[in-house]
């Protein structure tokens, strides 16, 4: 049965004046740091396309060869290979990254380990803490090398085929980049394709808990959102959607597998699908597939007319990725009836491991493919969520990490984690926001998670089954519920900026989240604050993963901050970079931080409980003085897979202070997805106040409310035509306000459980001459984690008050 959407789309055989080969190798140079390494016994070579590697035309960069008794030389500016053109061996083969990388580990042998900075995993399951990552593609020593030697290659048929069976063959990709990573990721997605575009809905927060929700009780679950202005865009409704244990004869096996709707918890599915379209939600269902199809099922029948099989049996019908009819059937009959009903994409928790019937055929890698393929067959924005299965898998978005433990060790490793999952190019990984299995009830890590879930690629609440695991905000005490809240509406107010880099991500091969070292390759510190990563193109955020100190009411986070002025949007504090040091804050913060002239586009307050489709009418931009800098907002009408630049307007911001003016507009491209008015708030961190301040849109003097409030100035601009060019003038824009110490450390002290007295020593103090007092602060009665904290504040500006 053919499989036409399925069309592999890159191309598989190279340039032939790339290639350098002998009767039993091949080496082809990809770009001046990517080569492949091919060797062959019986000199058979492979330019289909793979699981990992769908494309590899590239232009022909520029390279040399040098032959001799010994071998051959080949030479980029980026490596030098050597080779004596017989079987891959340590001693044989070796690739040199040029450009004094580091003294002497710059140069990989075949065969010998690649000390990579990791890529990532397939799963978090059960996951208390660290897991060993699988390698990804970027070093210290600035090399890495990709093994393809058995990944499933991609026919024209649509279909796949496992690798030829041949002893001693190889297929490898070398990645020699020096300490250019994000270079290196260029490299990467050129040949094992970009990530998608997401759907604009999936930036925002998604519901979903192991539970056996009925429908009333899901409609009222969602009427207490609305009813707390809590947004969410996403409803995913776990495996009790169809007939599971209690309803499956034990002769049938489990129950986790189900393509039949419990009618008991939805009379009627379309309806319920409906209802939550009409509310502006997409639904996701949950999938066991292994399994198959039992004679239970509402599908049974039809399964067995598509394969052609005898009606009157009750042989459960396998799940088979290698059969390409149960494939085709898998799809046309067990979902396309529900797509029908309104299901919009589908969580694929594959549960059976990497084997099947064909040796190197990964059946969660089948699932990701076609399903993914399959999502984007109506020409709609395709998505899934699924679990990782091996280079490549940046292509399926969106990844589902697992079933983790709800511990701070589990926490504690998730920003990691995800930050570097970057270096093997997988960009959106969803976790279990608050953890999912075991553990105790611990409402501080339940809001830490959250928090740092407002700050990761998807936020996608869930908890385990059990009556007692659950993140709805109200079943917490306060403040942490008040903080939740907080931090659920702050996530739908980002999808502006998260969507900016959405499209990033996939056209400029920029993920959201990246390590430190992706854009300070050179600074040891990059390297060693793992805990730490850049989010989007203006953000370094630090999660808080750590309880707070019980006396200073601050939950320590360690970080470092790169040359430049350093801006905390939660607290204001400013910070003078180009160090390492301590930060502390309470629980309804955590370190955000934002280099001087950075812009952050976010939707007006009034969208905080808004889920459905369409760009805000109203956009609060967020501007840190002191530097002066550009910015995008992209928007688009969210159709077809985001890749066609007609469909993306396009507002360049930006800030000139030798000028004195922020210049926003005017848009440009497919203005037909803009609002046709808007109201713009433009807040200023930073700055001192903005005297003389004059506002045009399009040239025309406007009249505008302004409001101070905590060294933030926001300017009102209301009835802006989409495509209007927006000017604010201001000379307090050339300049910022020297922060003041002594406010922060006030809070500070008010919150510290400690002595009254030893509080109004330390602020006089702190008064009086606040440097002078940090030297004091111990012997005026300050301990511990105060003292850090106290320093911390009086120092964050070096020069002091």
């Amino acid at each position: 049965m053919p499989l036409p959407r399925f069309r592999p789309t890159g191309h598989g055989s190279p340039e032939p004046a790339a290639v350098v080969a002998g009767a039993q190798y091949r080496i082809t140079v990809l770009t001046d740091g990517l080569l492949r390494l091919e060797y062959s016994p019986g000199g058979r070579f492979e330019d289909r396309p793979s699981a990992f590697a769908v494309h590899r035309r590239f232009p022909v960069p520029p390279f040399r060869v040098r032959r001799s008794e010994a071998g051959l030389e080949l030479f980029t500016d980026r490596i030098h290979l050597s080779y004596d053109e017989r079987e891959f061996s340590p001693s044989g083969l070796s690739v040199q990254v040029r450009g004094g990388v580091t003294n002497y580990h710059s140069v990989w042998r075949y065969g010998t380990p690649v000390p990579t900075l990791g890529g990532t995993a397939r799963t978090l399951d059960e996951a208390d803490g660290p897991i060993p990552l699988e390698p990804g593609i970027n070093s210290r020593e600035g090399f890495g090398v990709v093994d393809d030697s058995a990944s499933v290659l991609l026919t024209e048929d649509g279909w796949y085929a496992p690798r030829p069976r041949e002893e001693g063959a190889v297929d490898l990709y070398f990645f020699g980049y020096g300490h250019d990573h994000q270079e290196a990721l260029r490299a990467f997605y050129a040949l094992s394709g970009p990530q998608p575009v997401l759907p604009r809905y999936a930036l925002g927060n998604w519901w979903s808990r192991y539970h056996a929700y009925d429908e009333t009780e899901y409609r009222q679950l969602v009427q207490d959102f609305a009813d707390r202005r809590l947004p969410f865009s996403v409803l995913v409704v776990d495996m009790d959607w169809h007939l599971t244990d209690e309803h499956v004869e034990r002769h049938h096996g489990s129950g986790w597998t189900g393509y039949t709707w419990n009618r008991e918890l939805f009379p009627d599915p379309r309806r319920f699908l409906g209802w939550a379209h009409e509310h502006g939600y997409r639904v996701t269902l949950n999938l066991h597939p292994a399994d198959g199809v039992r004679s239970f099922e509402e599908p049974y029948p039809a399964m067995l007319e598509a394969l052609g099989r005898d009606p009157g049996t009750e042989e459960p019908v396998a799940f088979d990725v290698t059969d390409r009819e149960f494939v085709s059937a898998y799809f046309e009959v067990l979902h396309r009836g529900l797509e029908a009903d309104g299901v919009d994409f589908w969580w694929i928790d594959w549960q059976s491991g990497e084997h099947s019937r064909l040796p190197g055929v990964d059946p969660l890698w089948v699932l990701n493919h076609y399903h993914f393929l399959d999502s984007a067959s109506a020409g709609g924005r395709p998505l899934i969520l699924s679990r990782y299965a091996g280079p490549g898998s940046h292509r399926y978005p969106v990844g589902f990490s697992g079933d983790t433990v709800i511990s701070w060790a589990s926490l504690a490793f998730q920003p990691r984690f995800t930050a570097t999952a970057a270096n093997i190019g997988f960009g959106w990984w969803s976790h279990d926001i608050g953890g999912h299995v075991f553990g105790s009830r611990d409402d501080e890590l339940a809001t830490r998670w959250l928090q740092f879930g407002v700050f990761s690629p998807v936020l996608r609440l869930h908890s385990g089954n059990n009556d007692f695991i659950a993140k709805e905000p109200w079943r917490y005490r306060s403040p942490y519920a008040e903080i939740m809240e907080r931090g659920l509406r702050l996530r739908h107010r980002l999808i502006p900026y998260l969507h900016t880099a959405n499209r990033a991500a996939a056209v400029e091969g920029v993920p959201l989240v990246r390590p430190l070292y992706f854009e300070h390759p050179e600074a040891e510190q990059a390297y060693r604050y793992d805990h730490q990563y850049l989010f989007g193109p203006e953000l370094v955020v630090a999660p808080v993963t750590a309880p707070v100190d019980p006396v200073l009411t601050r939950a320590a986070v360690p970080v470092w901050l790169p040359e430049g002025s350093w801006t905390d949007l939660f607290t204001g504090t400013v910070y003078d970079g180009g160090r390492e040091l301590v930060l502390h804050r309470g629980l309804g913060e955590l370190p955000v931080l934002a280099r001087a002239g950075a812009i952050v586009p976010l939707a007006g307050a009034d969208r905080d409980a808004a889920p459905g489709p369409g760009n805000p009418a109203e956009l609060e931009v967020l501007v840190v003085a002191g530097a002066s800098h550009g910015a995008v907002l992209d928007e688009d009408d969210d159709a077809g897979d985001g890749r066609d630049p007609a469909r993306w307007a396009r507002t360049e911001l930006a800030l000139d202070v030798t000028a004195g003016e922020f210049v926003l507009g005017p848009a440009r491209g497919h203005l037909g997805c803009l609002p046709p008015i808007r109201t713009w708030t433009l807040t200023v961190l930073g700055a001192a106040e903005l005297t003389g301040l004059a506002v045009t849109v399009d040239g025309e003097d406007v009249p505008v409310s302004v409001a101070r409030r905590d060294r933030r100035t926001s300017v009102t601009v209301p009835d802006v035509p989409a495509g209007a060019r927006v000017v604010l003038r201001s000379p307090g824009l050339r300049g910022v306000a020297v922060p003041d110490p002594v406010p922060g450390v006030f809070h500070l002290l008010n919150d510290a459980q400690i002595g009254y007295d030893v509080k109004q020593r330390l602020y006089t103090a702190v008064r009086q001459d606040p440097v002078a007092a940090l030297g004091q602060a111990p012997a005026l009665g300050a301990e511990g984690p105060l003292v850090s904290a106290l320093a911390e504040l009086v120092l964050a500006v070096r020069h002091g008050a």
